[in-house]
């Protein structure tokens, strides 16, 4: 189930990235041309969130069956001396769930205001500030913090 998971895990981020990003340019791009927010554009901003949402809940479950963070847990005064653990236990958790939460908020809060500029402007910002968190805390091949494969 773990290596499952894992594989899951990987794949839906790349859904993530791709639908904040469309978003973020979708907004840009509606916020400098004053264009209308219409109804696919609240679909985008529904869905990125939506999806956001499924990968924090796998990533939920993830965490409670992952042998790193089981390790980190037990042996926590050790475990904050080894990064590799100490990045899954603690810091990929806290900066995802941060992001996840912004990304929420700024979702809500784009819903909710009146007008068209508005809505692009603070999906912008919010979305914005979530992606720089979760490119961040993603282990990239190249991260120096932790890394993992593009798919695993």
């Amino acid at each position: 189930m773990y290596q499952t998971l894992t594989f899951l895990h990987s794949l839906v981020r790349w859904l993530v990235l791709f639908s904040i990003l469309y978003a973020i340019f979708r907004a840009y791009k509606g916020y400098f041309q004053n264009l209308h927010f219409t109804k696919t554009d609240n679909l985008i901003r529904h869905w990125t969130a939506t999806i956001a949402h499924i990968q924090l809940v796998v990533g939920i479950i993830l965490y409670a069956k992952s042998p790193i963070v089981m390790y980190f847990w037990k042996n926590f005064s050790q475990a904050l001396h080894h990064f590799d653990s100490l990045f899954f236990g603690l810091i990929h958790s806290t900066l995802m769930l941060s992001a996840i939460v912004l990304l929420t908020i700024g979702s809500s809060l784009a819903k909710r205001r009146m007008s068209d500029k508005e809505k692009f402007k603070t999906m912008l910002v919010w979305f914005s500030i979530a992606l720089l968190i979760i490119a961040i805390a993603i282990p990239w091949p190249f991260s120096p913090l932790a890394n993992r494969p593009y798919i695993r």
